[in-house]
């Protein structure tokens, strides 16, 4: 990892409280958090989005799984090893149970990576390079791939086992599609393998979960019984945790966080994230959906788009809006995911001036009419990030409506095959730490697999070459080459027009400690409650 003094926040624990301090659960407690926005599935594949990624591993474990260092270790596979290059064998941990009774084996991990890049499921791209998974006996499994993938356990972190016997017997064997807002049982319930227990779910209002007395592994927290709020709007979230009715708030208005750290009893739990926060531009359809212009598409055109990127003032979003809680970026990952470089990570200048000659020569000197899309309830101070972009973009002539919505409702609209957005905000967490997941996911050509999470369409050969190379280079220093000849690519088509790296900012009473990681994953076998002194 290069440079070291943000990269190391990055991929060790951010912040890590309790830790090594000889502090142990010393009695069963509840715990009870709240964040803006809700997980909208409890089924793990729904969608490929951290805070449901992270929400639904309460329920269920994967077969390798991250530590508090962020590194790699053995959860529902005990041991691996590759009989070829080309195959990756686990050896699956004997005597454990689903939540409900059912005994887990290989079948369920061949029937759960079936289901995994099946219909509905958003998480396919995890298995980019995988050819089939294979039954070698009840406790071993083989997933032969299409070619060498260096990074395949890193790719897995995040896939996480469903029961075969549990879905069958309650019609769930697909994924839901939540951009048609469909939904089957596994939507609503759980039955994994994991630290905790669904007990109530309210969506958009809680959910409520208790430790799982059957759990394979010991957890390091003592937190029994959880209870999670949805609380919207920023003053009452932080009324809430003011008051002594929640515990910890996951997402902090960062114009609240002077007033918190000043609180007695409180605290704020900050460290930077490996999460990129971008916009996007439709690049494929021949005519915007909602534009003025017709009979051709204005963001086909390079010069619109590097308008648009010398448009934005990102210092003054940093300085403003996030009020110096984010690191500007000129990439779609930033420091500490492998293949960064300080080097490459270059934005184009703040210069108006610049931005109006180029749409005046693409044959825009009065700008025109298109949309924003972006959520209300995702990212930190999301709506205002797009306000203030709306308003930069105004100073170039640009006539840019806003529609800011709750992440249910965002999502179900720009993320399915239809690409129903002109300009949209995305963020990016790499799961694998690598850059190749955010340019492959991000970037690459939609095919089925690659691009999932490309909604405006992007499209470029040469880039798309130097992925399939990236995938299988197993020469470090070559394939960091590549990735930075692969990022110029999208600077130099002002493909993206990237912002920043936000800070990861909780709040928390002084009698929880807990572990924040760089992912901004809050896995909540890590909680522990202390007595009020």
């Amino acid at each position: 990892m290069k440079h070291a003094s943000w990269a190391a926040g990055a991929l060790a624990i951010a912040i890590g409280l309790g830790i090594g301090s000889g502090i142990q659960p010393a009695q069963s407690a509840t715990f009870k958090w709240a964040n803006d926005g809700d997980a909208n599935s409890m089924d793990p594949y729904t969608r490929s989005e951290t805070f449901l990624l992270t929400f639904t591993q309460n329920f269920y474990d994967p077969l390798v799984r991250r530590d508090k260092n962020l590194k790699v270790e053995a959860a529902l596979a005990t041991s691996w090893e590759q009989p070829s290059p080309t195959v990756w064998r686990f050896h699956l941990r004997p005597g454990v149970k689903f939540q409900e009774g059912q005994p887990f084996t290989a079948d369920d991990v061949v029937f759960s990576y079936q289901r995994a890049v099946g219909p509905g499921s958003q998480i396919n791209a995890y298995f980019q390079a995988v050819k089939d998974a294979k039954k070698v006996d009840d406790m071993t499994v083989d997933f032969e791939l299409k070619f060498p993938d260096p990074i395949f356990l890193e790719e897995i972190t995040n896939f996480v086992v469903m029961s075969k016997a549990w879905c069958e017997a309650h019609d769930a064997m697909q994924t839901m599609d939540l951009t048609k807002k469909a939904e089957n049982y596994a939507t609503r319930h759980a039955n994994g393998t994991g630290p905790f227990i669904l007990d109530v779910r309210e969506p958009d209002r809680r959910t409520t979960m208790h430790a799982n007395p059957g759990w394979w592994d010991k957890p390091d927290g003592n937190a029994t019984d959880v209870q999670f709020n949805v609380i919207a709007n920023a003053a009452t979230r932080v009324a809430a945790l003011l008051s002594g009715d929640v515990d910890m708030i996951y997402t902090v208005p960062p114009q609240d966080m002077e007033r918190i750290e000043h609180t007695e009893g409180l605290r704020l739990v900050q460290g930077p994230e490996l999460r990129t926060v971008y916009i996007g531009f439709d690049q494929s359809r021949p005519e915007l959906l909602n534009s003025n212009i017709k009979g051709k598409n204005p963001f086909k055109d390079q010069r619109v788009r590097q308008a648009f990127n010398e448009a934005v003032d990102i210092e003054a979003i940093h300085k403003v809006v996030m009020r110096g809680q984010s690191h500007p970026s000129g990439l779609l990952y930033g420091p500490g995911v492998n293949g960064y470089t300080k080097a490459s990570d270059v934005r184009y200048p703040y210069n108006p001036t610049e931005a109006k000659k180029l749409l005046a020569d693409a044959g825009y000197p009065d700008g025109f009419d298109v949309t924003l899309d972006c959520p209300n309830d995702r990212y930190i101070n999301d709506a205002q990030i797009c306000q203030a972009v709306v308003a930069m973009l105004a100073k170039i002539g640009m006539h840019v409506s806003l529609n800011a919505q709750t992440r249910l409702q965002y999502f179900a609209k720009i993320s399915n095959p239809d690409y129903n957005t002109d300009f949209y905000m995305l963020g990016w967490t790499p799961s694998t730490y690598d850059a190749l997941n955010s340019l492959y996911n991000l970037a690459g050509t939609r095919n089925g697999t690659r691009g999932v999470f490309n909604d405006g369409g992007y499209s470029n050969s040469t880039f798309d070459d130097l992925l399939d190379k990236i995938a299988v280079e197993t020469d470090g220093e070559r394939r960091d080459a590549e990735i930075v000849q692969a990022s110029k690519i999208l600077h130099d088509d002002a493909a993206f027009l990237p912002l920043h790296q936000q800070v990861v900012v909780w709040a928390a009473r002084n009698t929880i400690d807990l572990v924040q990681l760089a992912d901004d994953t809050f896995p909540l076998r890590f909680v522990t409650v202390k007595p009020a002194k």
